[in-house]
């Protein structure tokens, strides 16, 4: 099957929450399969014999059964329209619902790059090779990904000014995509370059990187950085609810509902220090200095996910604005 990356946190999320409803030993087996899938190296050269042995060990007790529940006969399954995290390529590959990983764009036919079954062919964070028959560079000024084949396009109908601003003379489609190539090969999708902004101190951050990041975290379902032409990037948290549930209640915090529990100061320092401890894979000048938290469900339904749920940063900066400017301001 193909999926965007949140149908499979969906999907993973559904799987853990089923696990927190076991007890005694069942529990604690789980969740040792649990983090030994997130420990997974896709290349059988890169796990040693004692973690493949008990890798058959957790397949027997619990990986089986997790496969069975969402139908129990997958292939592979390829994940597109937005990054995905390592941990999921991780954990479903190691239940063995390998996840691949491919991008392209509709004016490429429409794939560039895709994960395959050669060696370093698949690993987390990047999309595989390049297709056969399509070249890509990387600009050196701007990082953005080129491509050039039998792929891209003949133009933009009837529109040969648009067509001129993306394919250059020399046939060279420019993807308006962010990327690294690894010396393996391997093509690394680092954001768009139409989501950079700049601070009013002049520094360049890549919202889309630090996102990817606290996103990480099992307390936050979604968040988008702010911060075009202001001291200090902020972000918009839309907390997962469901496993913040989990967390009042252990911790004998009343839930309430997502609009009440959201202003409850536990809670907003709870999600401070989460964001703080992502902090520190960033530079001075890239960290999250303020965040506030949002009960809003965000859909394509009501406007502010594409049809493939990437978030509208447009609809959120006019939609929130006065939370935003608050933030910026006080």
């Amino acid at each position: 099957m193909s999926a965007v990356p949140r149908l499979l946190e969906k999907v993973y999320d559904k799987i853990i929450a089923s696990g927190n409803k076991l007890t005694g030993i069942k529990k604690k087996i789980f969740f040792w399969a649990v983090e030994l899938a997130k420990q997974y190296k896709i290349e059988d050269s890169e796990r040693s014999a004692c973690y493949n042995l008990k890798l058959k060990l957790a397949d027997k007790l619990v990986y089986s059964q997790i496969r069975q529940n969402v139908g129990g006969n997958f292939d592979i399954i390829v994940s597109g329209a937005a990054s995905i995290q390592k941990h999921l390529v991780s954990f479903f590959s190691a239940i063995k619902m390998d996840v691949f990983e491919g991008y392209g764009l509709t004016e490429t036919s429409p794939v560039i790059a895709v994960s395959c079954r050669e060696k370093y062919g698949r690993e987390a964070g990047t999309v595989g090779f390049p297709l056969g028959g399509v070249e890509v560079k990387v600009d050196p000024e701007t990082q953005e990904l080129c491509c050039r084949g039998h792929n891209v396009m003949q133009g933009y109908y009837k529109n040969p000014a648009l067509t001129a601003e993306v394919i250059d003379k020399d046939g060279w489609f420019h993807t308006g995509d962010m990327a690294r190539i690894t010396d393996k090969g391997q093509v690394v999708i680092c954001g768009r370059i139409k989501s950079l902004f700049k601070t009013s101190n002049g520094k360049f951050i890549n919202p889309e990187s630090l996102e990817s990041k606290i996103c990480e975290s099992k307390l936050i379902d979604t968040a988008v950085v702010v911060g075009e032409g202001q001291k200090f990037a902020a972000a918009l948290i839309v907390p997962d609810f469901n496993n913040l549930k989990l967390w009042c209640n252990k911790n004998n915090v009343k839930y309430t509902n997502p609009q009440e529990i959201i202003k409850n100061q536990e809670v907003r320092q709870l999600y401070w220090k989460e964001v703080e401890s992502y902090n520190t894979f960033f530079g001075a000048t890239e960290k999250i200095k303020k965040i506030e938290l949002i009960a809003d469900e965000w859909t394509p339904q009501n406007g502010i996910l594409t049809p493939t749920l990437k978030v509208k940063r447009n609809e959120i900066n006019k939609r929130y604005k006065e939370i935003i400017d608050e933030m910026f301001n006080s």
